[in-house]
């Protein structure tokens, strides 16, 4: 146990592990509330409702990714995630009133989605990268592995406190305590002035560049294994990572279920992406490429085990091993690619790999959404299984082809 949580040794990683996981809590009761709200109250039932909402929420990660890399790795970052924490509490504030004035319509949550998801798309590389300022380079690995372990555990309480939340409270006042939520992390934020060095930023180019932009895909693009992890990525997380929808989808539709247990089927996930997170945190050396092959494989057989479960027992209990296989594929990413690259490039890479996973997430939500609201529900978490099919085949290619160069310069 001492060796997975190592990095909370680190008194500086122990506060801002702290703030966050109070902030992800927040989060995930905001996220839960946001989904419940427009399949059950603001459209008749509709999948690829909720899938827009998604789009709407993660698009942003793609659109602005010339210039959310580039800021994180050109501006003192504690100043940029304590203006990106006011924002989000100020729009889950917006959001909270909209819904207890009683006149909230669907464009208004697609809007707030939307502006959540701008401000999103600064906040993430920044916050990932804003981790190795605050440890050592030996504590990064293990550090990311707890930053998914606090994120999950937040996915494990949040969705579940909030399906009762919803039930006694409203969903109004689910998003106001999520404005409450962002206080300690700004606390956290507003300590790191005093206990952090200042950091001094680089004028020698005031504004970006079309370079600077595509240093990221430039970096990622030298290193073709790095290459070939971001395509895996893109084609697990656009069809897998849509949970939302497609768990949403199965509550109303297959189970005729409510907010409890929507909450109850996030949460199953949320306890497999935590053992999931353990693992990764409890590793000595970052994961290797055959192992996130294997994961891929893993996440193909899980969501092909949960589209034709049954019971809603059975299907919940499935869950478990959906979200260890996911998780276990997102930290490795994640960690992989954070420890391969060079640092003064991490801010520009891990905007690319988020904006990846997220944007890609994003692309796939009204696809899914389509084939829940057309074929039915079970059929879009089949989408999932093929897409970890095609991933895991393509990392197999990949290592194949490396291995015959190899033997190919060796004879040489």
């Amino acid at each position: 146990m001492s060796k997975t949580f190592r990095s909370l040794a680190n008194p500086n990683y122990r506060l801002w592990f702290g703030g966050a996981i109070i902030s992800n809590i927040g989060t995930w009761l905001q996220r839960t509330a946001q989904d419940w709200i427009v399949i059950a109250e603001l459209s008749d039932k509709n999948a690829s409702a909720v899938g827009l909402v998604v789009f709407l929420q993660f698009a942003p990660q793609i659109l602005l990714l010339p210039i959310t890399g580039w800021t994180a790795d050109r501006m003192d970052r504690r100043k940029l995630l304590f203006i990106t924490q006011c924002l989000m509490a100020m729009l889950a504030l917006i959001l909270g009133l909209l819904v207890l004035s009683g006149h909230v319509v669907l464009w208004q949550v697609c809007a707030c989605a939307f502006a959540l998801g701008c401000v999103a798309a600064f906040d993430a590389p920044a916050r990932h990268a804003f981790v190795s300022d605050i440890v050592s380079e030996k504590e990064l690995s293990n550090a990311v592995g707890l930053n998914s372990v606090s994120f999950n555990s937040a996915r494990l309480v949040g969705p579940a406190i909030a399906g009762v939340l919803i039930a006694l409270i409203g969903t109004g006042w689910v998003f106001m305590i999520n404005v409450l939520s962002f206080i300690p992390l700004l606390i956290a934020l507003h300590q790191f002035k005093r206990r952090l060095p200042a950091v001094v930023s680089d004028n020698s180019k005031a504004t970006p560049d079309m370079t600077k932009f595509l240093e990221g895909f430039r970096y990622i693009w030298q290193h073709r294994e790095m290459a070939v992890i971001l395509a895996m990525s893109f084609m697990i997380c656009s069809l897998g990572m849509n949970f939302s929808v497609y768990l949403s989808a199965m509550t109303v539709h297959v189970f005729q279920g409510h907010a409890d247990q929507y909450g109850f089927l996030i949460s199953m996930m949320a306890i497999g992406s935590i053992s999931g997170a353990m693992v990764t945190a409890s590793r000595r050396s970052s994961p290797s490429f055959r192992f996130m092959i294997y994961v891929a494989a893993m996440f193909a057989v899980s969501c092909f085990l949960v589209a034709i479960s049954t019971s809603f027992w059975a299907f919940a209990v499935l869950l478990v091993l959906l979200g260890l296989s996911l998780q276990l594929f997102t930290t490795s990413t994640t960690s992989y690619m954070q420890v391969a690259t060079e640092k003064r490039y991490r801010g520009r890479v891990m905007a690319v790999v988020l904006a990846t996973a997220l944007g890609s997430t994003a692309l796939g939500a009204p696809l899914v959404g389509w084939v829940a609201d057309t074929f039915g529900a079970r059929w879009s978490i089949g989408m999932g299984s093929l897409s970890g099919l095609a991933a895991a085949l393509l990392g197999f290619w990949f290592l194949r082809k490396q291995a015959r160069t190899e033997q190919k310069d060796g004879v040489r």
